[in-house]
């Protein structure tokens, strides 16, 4: 098993990488997530490997962290989605954003990922449950009270960002309400 790969990036076209580890060319398919965040050409680069072996191709897909490789295995594990639609949920969506639409079960965000359906969405929701929304679901909320929680859940329904919604949490008094809360936030937020 390849379990990772160290060497200079020697060409970069979407979703394909080619590292050249001491002369030989290792081809990886790597989310478009990682694709953003490698370096220059010619720069060196390590990336942890997922090797599928099928009947007809041997694919190495590759990723800059260790949380984007372990929610592609929890993906490739779902009936019905294989590596290239866990690459595609991975270019169309963070480990992070993921992890919340798992955790709310929000499968309208999971259907804006080309290539997946309403259906698909439904059984990923179902299959990831428990697995990827609970441990990476947002701490911040989770920790907050009822009020604050219910607040930043409130922004974040309205578009803003958790840092966002958390930087305008910071600025509330303790003990706001949530009505009182979201309008003192959103005051704060389009400033």
């Amino acid at each position: 098993m390849i379990g990772r790969v160290s060497g200079l990036l020697a060409e970069k076209s979407p979703p394909m990488v080619l590292l050249d580890v001491h002369g030989v060319g290792y081809e990886l398919d790597v989310p478009m997530s990682t694709f953003y965040n490698l370096p220059a050409l010619g720069e060196p680069v390590t990336l942890l490997t997922h090797f599928v072996v099928r009947e007809d191709a041997q694919v190495l897909f590759g990723f800059l962290t260790a949380p984007e490789r372990a929610t592609f295995r929890e993906l490739v594990k779902i009936s019905g989605v294989g590596p290239r639609t866990a690459l595609s949920i991975l270019s169309g969506l963070s480990v992070g954003e993921l992890a919340q639409a798992v955790t709310r079960q929000d499968g309208a965000r999971l259907v804006k990922v080309p290539g997946i359906g309403k259906k698909t969405a439904e059984r990923l929701l179902l299959e990831l449950k428990g697995k990827l929304g609970a441990d990476l679901s947002l701490p911040s909320t989770a920790a907050l009270g009822d009020a604050q929680g219910d607040i930043v859940q409130a922004l974040q329904a309205l578009g803003y960002s958790d840092r966002e919604a958390q930087a305008a949490l910071k600025a509330l008094p303790a003990d706001v309400g949530v009505s009182d809360g979201i309008k003192m936030a959103l005051k704060a937020l389009n400033r």
